[in-house]
């Protein structure tokens, strides 16, 4: 067979690109004419944007590792090896991997083989052309827990799909390593909704009413913790979105680098309008009150209501880590400091100034978050499921957090 590979890029079901395999393991990523013609184009992603806001067409061989856009819709670590043993793909061979989760991508982009292309076969390499009814789920990698696509059961519990598609909820099984971590991302994430944030509803599920589990996994025990997928519509339409690691244009491996709080604000400042600043800093001073440290730019991203401009999306991945992972800083700058107790309101104006973000909206915005939180916090924090240990983690935290005591 030839030593070139195609796999077709569909945006909202249009097929707009390829990626084609090249002979020396690099990959090219290529436009089709119509997508590359067409004044009022979709957008797949801010990085493939110029200056001018042009599309940038002129795309040189990477490899053997996809193009970063791509990169960051596979899975990461154990998930990756776990999906690639099934698919019989080896874990660092992007290509085929993507090749075998192509169906179920996050947002509304498919990669499908082209018409006619054969199984590819290389060497220790095999993409099975018929999916497996117990094979590969759309998983990825969030912290310590595994994350899964699945329904909603007729009887109120969970399954998940046969063939790992087009699920409605991301479920995440409770860690081996650490207790009660499902309990912490369902309490931040409902205080977050307490607090005005955007965020999809979320459920605690015991992972015994969890249907059609894939086999090999650990047999875990407790809460999983479940939250309805922003990019899918309740009519089955896709809704495009991706994150700030795709935006910036790197790799998952360098999530916690080259980025900071400051450019993602910019971004924002630039694409989208005062409410998605107004989304942005209640966010960041909130996650930097619960002391999550692992706010990464793989868990900011944008959608695409209009499938052209971009606006932030929903939240999600709200972890109080301390308890964890302790740290004494934020997984990225904010401005010029990651430093917890470096969080103030001086912080966020200098933010706001570098980022091009009105200041007066910014530390209004700011002090709104600090008074609710001060209010919510006191009245809730003893009837969310959250352990003991974080809860009184998240009190002793607060006390070095300098923008909780400035407002």
């Amino acid at each position: 067979m030839s030593d070139l590979t195609t796999l077709e890029i569909f945006l909202h079901d249009q097929r707009i690109g390829t990626l084609t395999r090249l002979p020396n393991e690099k990959v090219l990523l290529a436009w089709s004419r119509d997508y590359l013609i067409n004044e009022n184009r979709n957008t797949l992603s801010l990085s493939f944007k110029d200056q001018m806001g042009d599309l940038i067409s002129d795309f040189k061989p990477v490899g053997p590792a996809l193009p970063p856009y791509f990169s960051n819709m596979l899975p990461e670590g154990r998930l990756r090896d776990y999906l690639a043993a099934r698919a019989n793909v080896k874990s660092e061979r992007e290509f085929f991997l993507l090749w075998a989760l192509g169906k179920d991508l996050p947002g509304a982009i498919d990669v499908r083989p082209a018409e006619g292309e054969p199984s590819p076969m290389w060497r220790d390499a095999v993409v099975p052309q018929i999916p497996d009814p117990d094979g590969p789920l759309r998983f990825s990698l969030a912290g310590v827990q595994l994350k899964f696509s699945a329904l909603s059961a007729a009887r109120g519990g969970l399954t998940i799909p046969a063939q790992g598609m087009g699920g409605d909820w991301i479920v995440k099984l409770p860690s081996l390593e650490f207790e009660g971590v499902s309990e912490n991302e369902f309490s931040m994430m409902m205080l977050a909704g307490w607090l005005g944030m955007q965020v999809p509803e979320v459920r605690l599920i015991e992972t015994r009413e969890i249907e059609n589990l894939p086999n090999g996994l650990p047999n875990f025990r407790g809460q999983a913790y479940a939250i309805m997928r922003y990019d899918r519509k309740p009519d089955g339409q896709k809704l495009h979105q991706e994150d700030f690691a795709q935006i910036f244009g790197l790799r998952p491996s360098r999530k916690y680098d080259l980025a900071s709080y400051r450019r993602i604000a910019h971004v924002l400042a630039i694409e989208g309008d005062d409410d998605d600043i107004r989304e942005f800093v209640r966010r960041l001073v909130f996650n930097t009150l619960i002391g999550n440290a692992d706010m990464h730019s793989k868990n900011w991203s944008v959608i695409y209501p209009d499938r052209r401009n971009a606006s932030i999306a929903p939240a999600y991945d709200f972890v109080s880590t301390i308890e964890y992972l302790p740290e004494d800083k934020l997984a990225l700058k904010v401005s010029r400091s990651a430093r917890f107790d470096e969080f103030n309101l001086d912080e966020l104006a200098h933010m706001a100034a570098k980022a091009l973000l009105p200041e007066k909206l910014v530390l209004d915005v700011a002090r709104e978050t600090v008074q609710r939180f001060h209010e919510v916090w006191h009245a809730e924090k003893m009837h969310l499921p959250m352990m003991a240990d974080v809860r009184e983690g998240i009190d002793r935290h607060l006390a070095r957090v300098p923008i909780f005591h400035e407002v």
